[in-house]
């Protein structure tokens, strides 16, 4: 991991889909939190940086909010970490959810059955390829990066390992995966960097591609990547796609 010079944010943040929206006073919004590996154990930091941002204000008219309720969900249960009455946060570690992905060589070789599957982008996505941002997503591309995120997260916040995996092996095998067909648009997207005190260009693709050959080996980091989203600007909730089955079933990881 040398030659990477930053590590990634173990977390990412899930605002509202793209498009513009009103909200009247009073009336609530919903914001997904996704932490990653050791972060679980900083999530009273989370909430505390939530409430002063809910003070200082929202957008470039600061409209203020406050933190009204954390809720967290597993396995289809939800339970109160934080609300406005009780502000004694509950710890983070009891709804971690352990994912164990196998990139062995095997993998490929028992899995060459074909199958259709449809991915679809719902937050711009950013995919860097030979130096230039992607105005298309080939499965090998998208596995590149997906593969690159998930060992980076894994490393520096997981305590995983990554020698050994035949990382060449799964991308090779990955463009043996073909685009069907693709409706992707251009969603151009910009933020202010108060850090920077600059606009940033955040632009990306949405939209959904179909693909075809062998995906099921990559299903279950198909399904690590719904969760922690792919390419650039992932914290700020870039990156989110799910999958939506067309020839198998696909079952949740």
């Amino acid at each position: 991991m040398r030659k990477y010079r930053t590590v990634p944010h173990p977390f990412v943040l899930e605002p509202p889909l793209p498009g513009g929206r009103t909200l009247p006073a009073g009336e609530a919004f919903e914001l997904g939190l996704i932490l990653v590996g050791k972060s679980l154990s900083s999530l009273p930091y989370f909430i505390f940086a939530l409430e002063r941002m809910g003070r200082h204000g929202l957008g470039r008219h600061r409209v203020r909010c406050r933190l009204s309720l954390v809720q967290a969900r597993h396995a289809g249960h939800e339970w109160a970490l934080y609300s406005a009455d009780d502000r004694s946060c509950k710890p983070g570690e009891s709804f971690a959810q352990p994912l164990r992905l196998n990139f062995s060589s095997h993998v490929l070789v028992q899995s060459q059955e074909e199958a259709r599957i449809q991915v679809e982008f719902l937050t711009p996505i950013r995919l860097r390829h030979r130096g230039i941002l992607a105005r298309t997503v080939p499965f090998h591309v998208l596995v590149r990066h997906l593969l690159r995120r998930v060992a980076l997260l894994s490393f520096f916040h997981c305590q995983g390992r990554t020698e050994g995996v035949p990382f060449r092996e799964w991308i090779a095998f990955s463009e043996r995966v073909q685009v069907v067909s693709e409706e992707l648009e251009w969603f151009d997207w910009e933020r202010y960097s108060s850090r920077q005190r600059t606009r940033m260009a955040l632009g990306g693709l949405v939209g959904s591609v179909t693909y075809e050959g062998p995906v099921m080996p990559f299903l279950p980091l198909l399904r690590v990547g719904e969760i922690c989203h792919v390419g650039k600007n992932t914290t700020f909730g870039l990156g989110a796609y799910r999958l939506l089955p067309v020839t198998e079933t696909l079952q949740p990881f």
